[in-house]
């Protein structure tokens, strides 16, 4: 979980009158999660968040799934995705069930004539390529290769890309984003032996008050569904805020490995959890020490998880013909393991560059007909010896 936060000008005491330097009066807005009983943020408004001026006709995205029930470890080679213009088109689904859509992206512009409101789900974008600023009501987050971007539902943005060349991997979650429960003290600090810590949080700055009124278009993703708004006044017209719900940054170039004399099973390399599934982010790391170990995986067979590996950077030593923007579904209760020759070639290896993110859900994932097209299909065949 973010940690207490504020930003620009705010009243000395939760609802009390707060004016504006003509008199009138700030609109103080709660920004609330699960009612009013969990984390929150006080945001003030030059005017009422509630200008709803006009809604053009909703559409729907529900993405279309091609394999209801998959028991076939399968690939998909995300980077043969093609780019598009528009940001929200560009976002192509590949692996979905009720709690969470995996989705690959590949947008060319910035945002330029709407915001973004996903109403139903937290978001988990993780940048591969590409570098800009994620713009919201709260702030300023700068971006670029291996951040992931943590945004909570209902937060309103705008993403500003610097190039055209972007490449991300997108996580939505239909329960809240958090921190491993394991990491945390009862204070909610992050312990000793979690591999990052407060100071590799990056927190919005640079607080930006539009003071504006006009026709601002924001499009609200809800169950499947874009609702197009327009607001009277500008999204960002913030002059202060503080509390705990806001989007953050953390780049997977800060999280620090946990090793050990033989190999280290995948929790030691989980960056977030919600009731439904986790992350976990593999990075450059000293191989096991033990004198007899054996730096490869071992053979696995998860009977509770579907595992989903999307592969960075570097040379995997348990897999072989890994591309970059590849990810592989490995479904519930199939084994799956280091590929024919890779565990005699890891024996004496000191370090591996590899550079990957995991989700690995509790109930099965469902594949999209975009994901169909960009699939390798002799993946499933790949242990076999050559």
């Amino acid at each position: 979980m973010p940690h207490y936060h504020k930003s620009g000008s705010i009243p000395s005491k939760r609802h009390i009158q707060f004016r504006k330097p003509d008199g009138g009066l700030y609109a103080e807005q709660l920004v609330s999660t699960e009612g009013f009983s969990d984390l929150y943020s006080l945001v003030y408004h030059c005017y009422p968040p509630t200008l709803v001026s006009s809604i053009d006709e909703p559409y729907e995205i529900t993405p279309k799934i091609a394999v209801e029930k998959n028991l076939q470890s399968r690939s998909f080679l995300g980077f043969n995705i093609e780019p598009e213009n528009d940001y929200l088109k560009s976002r192509v689904p590949v692996l979905v069930n009720n709690d969470v859509h995996i989705s690959f992206s590949a947008p060319r512009n910035s945002m330029k004539d709407y915001f973004f409101k996903n109403s139903g789900a937290d978001e988990v974008i993780f940048v591969h390529k590409g570098e800009g600023t994620l713009q919201t009501m709260y702030g300023k987050l700068d971006f670029a290769y291996g951040d992931h971007l943590v945004i909570p539902r209902g937060i309103i943005y705008k993403i500003e890309f610097k190039t055209q060349d972007n490449r991300l991997f997108i996580i939505e979650s239909f329960s809240p984003v958090r921190f491993p429960k394991r990491y945390l003290n009862r204070a909610g600090q992050l312990l000793e032996h979690a591999p990052f810590c407060e100071r590799d949080i990056r927190k919005p700055s640079d607080l930006e008050t539009h003071d504006e009124k006009g026709d601002f278009k924001i499009l609200i993703k809800r169950d499947g569904m874009i609702y197009p708004y327009h607001y009277a006044s500008h999204p960002f017209d913030l002059v202060g805020w503080d509390g705990y719900h806001y989007p953050y940054a953390l780049s997977i170039h800060d999280f620090e490995p946990i090793t050990g004399r033989i190999h280290q099973p995948p929790p030691v390399h989980q960056t977030f959890e919600t009731p439904n599934f986790v992350m976990c982010a593999f990075v450059p790391r000293l191989y096991d020490y033990h004198p007899l170990s054996i730096p490869t995986p071992y053979n696995h067979s998860n009977v509770d998880s579907d595992e989903v590996l999307y592969y960075v950077e570097g040379e995997f030593m348990s897999r072989k013909h890994v591309e970059k923007g590849m990810i592989t579904l490995h479904p519930i209760g199939i084994p799956h393991g280091p590929h024919p020759g890779a565990v005699e070639k890891s024996i004496g290896q000191k370090e591996t560059n590899e550079l990957a993110v995991m989700v690995d859900t509790f109930k099965p994932l469902k594949i999209t007909e975009q994901a169909m097209g960009i699939e390798d299909k002799d993946y499933f065949r790949s242990w076999l010896s050559e």
